[in-house]
């Protein structure tokens, strides 16, 4: 079903290719399945006109189908109408679907499937089916996966359907819920925009996308703190439109941009002489490895001369392979997402009439305060060694008493980087989000009404026992020093941006890490301003945070 379309017609085209089956092209355009039909060799192609809104089991019987698959998408608010008639007709299903939504709700069919003795697979493509099963190949034996962040980025002369360009503006500016550093978080579709690297590609802009993996990478990895999926459009110029296009949403002045799908297409279209026919992907996950140790590994694809687009059919692809050759373990009946049921290696396999390669980067890039203490940091305390020793996003969950200064000085420095007000006891969680590839990491705090973050990184070359914390565009230099006791910092300088400050005006600070009767980490940090004195003082104790929360916005 969808056999005309952007993605059927590259599958049916992959089925020619390696199998000798007959291939059913079906569609509602039935002059464009038959054109599709007759690429199929050896007159092993027809082509019939079906609605998948509307198809039952009579007609799919009627047909002669073997095996059902539903390419014809946008999936996103869809309901599995064909996949019910393929159950009903005890027929094998599979679909491409890229639907957070779609893919959720498709285990309600799970006991019909069953009952029937029926193969229902949902996502046989790039996410979750290909995600998943690179994951599982870079992540086999770790003893625990942190941080997983999944990047696709196609071409810009890649062809773009009006199904893809709808499901796309099904989610920009929308809320979409995501697990960031051990907390459920609503953030705006093609919001969290970064630049990232996928290996023999490049820098690319990527921001986030409602798909499957967001709630699959959760239910697949207990220990998992932080799970994002994110995509790209080559040309700068339109993925920043996009996001610019998608403040009206987020603003609630529009509710969703699909019903200008048609327009972005064209837009779109009009620029397909620039940039190129290379797409990638990636996937990224940080945590320990079966001996211990941090670790990042990093699996990545580049599609080169436009075959990029073959990418999302190549899982289904390898499904139909197993469920044809009569040598292959069969797959146990039921309806479920396509995870655990293809290894990495036989998706590969299907991309080698392909100009699509792979390959995988392992490192082990010690922590940020490893690297400025040196073998000072094995000498600390675990309870401060466990909190600065993860590669992988963090969270930590404890009590907290707050000194505020006074004055109007304090009041404003104060506002400016949303230091926490003052309060006897409270709650308090503090999450560490690493990014081994930048070298540095965020820090956020979060106290009850308030929330202050910052990034550090080595301050200078080597950076040996120093670390640079940015503030917005101010940053201190802090010198950080190791002991048997714990951990110690004190401010040594200070700039706005590139610019030192002068010194007779920099903050002060009294900060210290140590280890509590309760073998708790304990945290007692103080700033002072030039002239005016304290400004804010909080000091209480950290524990691990095992269990995922609901953010308080």
């Amino acid at each position: 079903m969808g056999g005309a379309g952007a993605f059927g017609a590259r599958l049916v085209a992959g089925l020619a290719a390696t199998t000798d089956l007959p291939v059913i092209v079906a569609g509602r355009d039935l002059a464009r399945a038959e054109a599709v039909a007759r690429t199929v060799p050896e007159g092993r192609g027809r082509a019939v006109r079906l609605d998948t809104a509307r198809v039952g089991a009579s007609e799919l019987r009627a047909v002669g189908a073997g095996i059902v698959v539903d390419a014809a998408g946008p999936f996103q608010g869809g309901a599995p109408v064909l996949a019910r008639a393929a159950i009903e007709a005890g027929l094998p299903y599979l679909d491409l679907a890229d639907g957070r939504d779609f893919v959720a709700a498709f285990p309600a069919l799970d006991a019909a499937a069953r009952a029937n003795g029926v193969v229902a697979l949902t996502g046989a493509s790039s996410t979750p089916a290909l995600s998943n099963a690179a994951l599982d190949a870079l992540t086999e034996g770790w003893r625990a996966v942190e941080t997983v962040r999944v990047a696709i980025v196609p071409g810009n002369r890649a062809p773009r359907g009006l199904s893809v360009m709808r499901a796309i503006l099904s989610y920009a500016g929308q809320p979409v819920r995501v697990l960031r550093a051990g907390a459920w978080q609503s953030r705006p579709g093609w919001g969290l925009m970064s630049r990232i690297t996928v290996p023999g590609l490049g820098r690319r802009f990527a921001s986030l996308c409602e798909t499957p993996d967001l709630d699959i990478l959760p239910a697949r990895f207990p220990a998992l703190r932080t799970a994002l999926f994110r995509a790209g459009l080559e040309l700068p110029a339109l993925h920043l439109g996009l996001s610019l296009a998608s403040l009206p949403v987020r603003w609630r002045l529009l509710p969703s941009l699909v019903p200008f799908a048609r327009p972005f297409l064209a837009m779109a279209g009009g620029l397909d002489r620039f940039g190129s026919d290379r797409g990638g992907m990636s996937v990224e996950a940080l945590g320990r490895d079966a001996a211990g140790r941090p670790t990042r590994a990093v699996w990545s694809l580049v599609a080169e001369a436009g075959d990029g687009p073959y990418v999302p059919t190549l899982p289904a692809l390898a499904a139909i392979r197993r469920l044809t050759e009569p040598s292959a373990a069969p797959i146990p009946p039921g309806a479920r997402p396509c995870t655990g049921v293809l290894p990495l290696a036989a998706i590969e396999a299907e991309m080698a009439r392909l100009a699509i390669r792979t390959r995988r980067d392992t490192d082990h890039p010690a922590p940020l305060f490893e690297r400025a203490l040196g073998t000072g940091f094995a000498g600390m305390p675990e309870a401060v060694r466990a909190l600065h020793g993860s590669v992988g996003d963090g969270a930590f969950r404890g009590r907290a008493e707050v000194l505020r200064g006074r004055g109007a000085a304090v009041a404003l420095v104060a506002g400016l980087f949303r230091l926490p007000p003052a309060m006897a006891d409270g709650p308090i969680r503090v999450t560490m989000e690493p990014d081994p590839e930048a070298g540095e990491e965020r820090w956020t705090r979060s106290f009850p009404g308030r929330r202050f973050a910052s990034r550090m990184r080595l301050a200078g070359p080597g950076g040996r026992g120093r670390v640079r914390e940015w503030f917005g565009p101010f940053a201190m230099d802090l010198a950080v020093s190791a002991h048997p006791a714990g951990l110690d910092m004190a401010v040594t300088g200070w700039r706005l941006g590139p610019l030192p400050l002068p010194r007779a005006l920099r903050p002060t600070t009294q900060a210290s890490e140590r280890v509590d009767a309760q073998g708790r980490f304990r945290f007692d940090v103080a700033l002072f301003l030039p002239f005016v004195g304290l400004l804010v003082h909080y000091r209480g104790w950290l524990i691990r945070d095992v269990a995922r929360e609901e953010e308080t916005p």
